[in-house]
C-alpha cells in the first residue's frame, strides 16, 4: 500500500470536512468547554498542516489526528495558567436538535473525565474498545472498565427521564 501524501493539490479542506465532528466532539468530551474545545480544534488542523507527516492509511490518519486531539487538551486542562484562573462566566452549553439529546449530552459532560472520554469515543465516534484504549493509551481490560462503570453511571443520571426507576 502506498502512503498517503499530506497535501495532495487542496486536501487540507477535505481532511478538516472529513474530521472536523470527531476532533471538535473529542475536544469538548475532554475540556467540557466550547471555547477550550475551539482552540484544541485549531492547534489540531494546524499541527497536522505544519507537520510533514506521511500516512500510510485514512486509519492511521484518524488515528493520528485523535492522538494530538487528546494531546493538546491535556496540554490545556493541566496547565498551571488554567488552574490558577476562574472562568468569568460559565460556557454556553451545547444544543442539539431534541432535547432529548441535550440531557444525554449534559449527563455526559457531567461525568468525571476517565469516563466521559471513553464514553464518548465509543458511542460518538464509533470506535471498538480497543481503539479507545490505544487513543486513551490504557489496557484493553481498563477501557472495557471505565466504559462499563461510565454507562452504569450515565443510566443513574438519567434515571427517570430514559430508564425506569
Amino acid at each position: 500500500m502506498e502512503p498517503l501524501p499530506l497535501r495532495a493539490g487542496g486536501e487540507l479542506p477535505d481532511i478538516i470536512d472529513r474530521y472536523q465532528n470527531m476532533v471538535y466532539g473529542t475536544a469538548l468530551a475532554k475540556t467540557n468547554s466550547p471555547a477550550d474545545a475551539d482552540d484544541v480544534f485549531q492547534e489540531v488542523f494546524l499541527a497536522y498542516f505544519q507537520s510533514r507527516k506521511t500516512f500510510h492509511d485514512e486509519e492511521h490518519r484518524k488515528a493520528w489526528l485523535l492522538r494530538t486531539t487528546i494531546n493538546h487538551c491535556r496540554r490545556i486542562t493541566t496547565s498551571s495558567w488554567r488552574r490558577k484562573t476562574a472562568p468569568l462566566e460559565e460556557d454556553l452549553p451545547v444544543q442539539f436538535r431534541e432535547p432529548e439529546e441535550d440531557q444525554v449530552w449534559s449527563a455526559l459532560m457531567s461525568l468525571e473525565d476517565a469516563y466521559r472520554l471513553p464514553l464518548y469515543l465509543y458511542y460518538f465516534q464509533e470506535l471498538s474498545t480497543e481503539e479507545v484504549a490505544r487513543a486513551l493509551s490504557l489496557r484493553p481490560g481498563t477501557a472495557r472498565m471505565r466504559l462499563s462503570r461510565g454507562r452504569e453511571k450515565l443510566r443513574e443520571l438519567l434515571k427517570g427521564d430514559f430508564f425506569d426507576e
